[in-house]
């Protein structure tokens, strides 16, 4: 039986990518801020799957956090064969409205946390000859989008460069690039949702499937959703000024729902 940590595990894209591991017959490591939702993740997925579940306290925006999960990473005696770093969070306004602290902390968490778990990892998955890394991005990362983007768009070339350096270690790297969502994503940064239309719409269940079974073929960059795909297709061609105006209102509007 293998093992996947998962970052940002108890709502949304990470809850499910739990859930469907879990159901696998996957024993998981669950990190996240909230104790308290990492304990009831937890016992839901044991009582339900009848898997062991570890829980990992950490805050990701801070030292302490990474370096923990860095720890649980290197830990050979309990190995982790597949790292989904999922963690993230967007911010409620556009540039020089956010303080920049909390650009910062977005810094932080998107890149700095994604590459130094990403590096824990693996060594001792290429020793095995055996692991997974799935970054989870977005397809912000393909338009101009802030910080949020730029982070997102750092993801996918990270991950597309190390996968090629690592071709042939039996260690497979994905960029999951996702776009609108059904997770508690949007509420918690404040942004209204009334300008996406229905079809706009994924759900975290299908962004997970679609996720494992491009990593099961070893395709390191994962668009799920048709629309989506052809999206980043269009986006790859179209001018950057045009894309520019697009993605500043595309899903930007920081009224509550």
């Amino acid at each position: 039986m293998t093992t996947a940590l998962i970052t940002g595990a108890t709502a949304g894209i990470g809850a499910a990518f739990a859930d469907r591991l879990a159901r696998d017959g996957r024993d998981l490591v669950l990190v996240a801020r909230n104790a308290e939702r990492l304990a009831e993740a937890a016992a839901r997925l044991t009582a339900r799957y009848g898997v062991g579940v570890e829980t990992l306290t950490a805050d990701l925006a801070t030292e302490a956090g990474i370096e923990a999960v860095e720890h649980r990473l290197r830990d050979d005696d309990h190995p982790v064969d597949l790292l989904v770093n999922n963690a993230g969070f967007g911010h409620r306004g556009a540039y020089l409205d956010v303080p920049v602290q909390d650009e910062l902390d977005m810094l932080k968490v998107h890149v700095e946390a994604v590459l130094r778990l990403t590096t824990a990892a693996v060594p001792s998955m290429r020793e095995r000859g055996f692991g997974g890394i799935v970054n989870v991005a977005s397809v912000a990362a393909f338009v101009p989008r802030g910080t949020y983007g730029a982070t997102k768009a750092w993801v996918v070339n990270f991950t597309l460069g190390i996968a090629r350096d690592l071709a042939g270690s039996g260690v497979r790297l994905q960029a999951l690039c996702p776009g609108f969502t059904r997770t508690e994503f949007h509420e918690r940064a404040g942004m209204g949702t009334s300008s996406i239309p229905s079809w706009g719409w994924l759900a975290a269940d299908r962004v997970v499937d679609d996720s494992l079974a491009d990593l099961a073929r070893n395709r390191p960059l994962c668009v799920p959703g048709k629309r989506y795909k052809a999206a980043v297709a269009a986006a790859r061609l179209l001018p950057v000024g045009g894309l520019g105006r697009l993605s500043t209102t595309a899903g930007r509007d920081y009224r509550k729902p």
